[in-house]
């Protein structure tokens, strides 16, 4: 999946399991972890290698990464893993596979395909018309909650976003990694991707204008 697939998903299963679990949940945490694994295209880039899907895409390293945080929050921790896992559990098993799962358990691939089933590229109608859905139905449940004023307010939280901002829509938006920009090659997933741009950026910015304002703003003497 392309990243607005994966944040949009997460940002799904984040909000249902919260709701069942009558905790709130931090949506950009929620946003930074859905593409977190993605992290490898970097590791690719900078050492000319191919571990994409590789380590950071394992389930086993992920248990390992939230044992401590399961231990300290308990069920609070559910919401924020299921927003990493679902990044390959979901997402890309069922979009391109090749996955290493069970690292270091195992060095073996896995995905629908690899099981026996279609393989569904990234740029298929399919996975298209999957991330675009996913987009549409999370931003009318940000809306229908109330959840899309948290990008419209100062809040440190927010600062979060400049993670899948820089790396993920921004570049992706422009082409990096792909061979040209996404609003030639898939102008639905384009206009998703920088729609999330936009509302980031100003989470962003609001945030950061606030507390620089707040900075500057003289106290008064005791």
């Amino acid at each position: 999946m392309f990243a607005v697939g994966h944040m949009s998903l997460a940002y799904l299963l984040g909000k249902i399991s919260g709701k069942a679990l009558r905790e709130k949940i931090n949506i950009p945490l929620i946003m930074v972890l859905s593409i977190l694994p993605d992290i490898d295209i970097f590791f690719d880039l900078l050492t000319n290698s191919e571990i994409h899907r590789g380590p950071t895409h394992s389930v086993v390293v992920a248990i390992i990464f939230f044992i401590p945080v399961f231990i300290i929050y308990r069920k609070k921790a559910i919401p924020y893993f299921l927003a990493l896992i679902s990044h390959p559990l979901i997402g890309d098993f069922f979009i391109g596979g090749k996955l290493q799962l069970f690292w270091p358990l195992s060095n073996q691939q896995y995905g629908l395909n690899e099981l026996g089933g279609p393989l569904i590229s990234i740029y298929s109608p399919i996975n298209v018309a999957l991330e675009v859905t996913f987009f549409v139905v999370a931003m009318l449940v940000l809306y229908k909650t109330g959840d899309l004023k948290t990008f419209f307010k100062a809040d440190k939280s927010n600062l979060l976003l400049i993670i899948p901002t820089t790396t993920v829509l921004l570049p992706s938006t422009i082409g990096y990694p792909f061979d040209k920009p996404l609003i030639l090659s898939q102008p639905a997933l384009a206009i998703a991707h920088m729609i999330y741009l936009v509302i980031f950026a100003y989470a962003i910015l609001k945030t950061l204008s606030f507390y620089y304002s707040k900075r500057l703003k003289p106290t008064k003497p005791g």
